[in-house]
């Protein structure tokens, strides 16, 4: 199981839209909001890198009003 952790800079007052369209997104297995230089935090995880780069890439990114993201990929059996 691939794992990945998205830290999400999104537009002033869009946080909970935002969250509340992750939440639907295949994959996504945990949403936080966040205090500090980055808004929101999301667990992704996936069967394989590829389709977790898919569903980063494709559907994470291109929600409107996210401005920029950061991902950090799990390292498979260091849990």
């Amino acid at each position: 199981m691939a794992t990945a952790y998205v830290l999400i800079n999104c537009e002033l007052g869009s946080e909970e839209a935002i969250i509340s369209q992750l939440k639907n997104l295949e994959g996504v297995i945990e949403v936080h909001g966040t205090f500090g230089a980055y808004d929101i935090l999301a667990k992704i995880e996936s069967s394989t890198v590829e389709a977790l780069r898919e569903t980063i890439t494709w559907k994470i990114r291109k929600i409107e009003k996210i401005r920029s993201t950061l991902t950090l990929m799990g390292i498979e059996g260091q849990t």
